[in-house]
């Protein structure tokens, strides 16, 4: 059993970018983290930070994969969607195939009423135009009307995946914005967050520097000079430069 993500880890992460995420990813030797492809399905909802559930597919096979096996409850993608936890993201593992649906709009309206923290696929959703208006952060590699079944096949929850070419392991924390999705390993979110954070702020203020006219020699990066002066400002908000 994991212990439960620090909701100050989470708020933390919440408000820094991608961008800068994988930054200290990368600053850690972690290069493949970046869902890259996927894109948000409601532009206003994109801002996603939660632990990862994991759902995996494998191509679909025309006898097993017909109609009648939704009349299953425990299918494993009824499962999946009945089984991630409030806080949760599902991470859908789909092969990149996008000529055929992961998830439609009544599955994921679950997902919304259940308190999930959003949705990310390396396939395609249907009824796109809902996904649009719901208020549910979702990401996806595409959009398609054929159902699911025409090409993937639900098979295992809570295993390791890859999800746009990145590894995915259940508990690692999901984190989204309008730029995309980044993976960050569990055991590493408490310090990304508060590098991350602390990234954010040095470069909120070279950006103001830049701004005002600083050439980039001496300003970014920052040499001891400019960093004194980003010292004096975190004591003194107000103080002129």
């Amino acid at each position: 059993m994991r212990e439960p993500l620090d909701a100050d880890v989470l708020d933390a992460l919440r408000r820094v970018s991608t961008a800068t995420v994988t930054t200290q990813l990368f600053a850690r030797g972690l290069r493949n983290t970046f869902m890259q492809g996927l894109r948000p399905l409601n532009p206003g909802h994109t801002r996603m930070v939660g632990e990862a559930f994991t759902l995996r597919h494998i191509p679909a096979r025309e006898d097993l994969d017909v109609l009648a096996v939704f009349k299953d409850y425990d299918h494993p993608q009824r499962l999946a969607v009945e089984s991630v936890g409030p806080g949760q993201v599902l991470v859908m593992d789909c092969r990149g195939q996008t000529r055929a649906a992961s998830i439609g709009g009544i599955l994921a309206t679950r997902l919304l009423r259940r308190g999930v923290a959003g949705l990310v696929t390396d396939g395609a959703v249907r009824d796109s135009p809902f996904f649009a208006e719901l208020p549910l952060p979702a990401f996806a590699a595409g959009v398609c009307a054929t159902t699911n079944l025409a090409r993937h096949h639900a098979v295992d929850l809570q295993v390791p995946i890859g999800c746009a070419e990145v590894p995915v392991y259940p508990g690692d924390v999901i984190v989204a914005d309008a730029e995309g999705v980044v993976c960050v390993p569990r055991h590493l979110a408490a310090e990304i967050a508060r590098d991350a954070s602390a990234q954010e702020r040095l470069e909120e203020f070279i950006q103001s520097e830049v701004d005002a006219g600083a050439p980039l020699r001496g300003t970014y990066p920052p040499d001891e000079v400019t960093l004194r002066r980003y010292e004096a400002r975190l004591q003194d908000p107000d103080a002129s430069r």
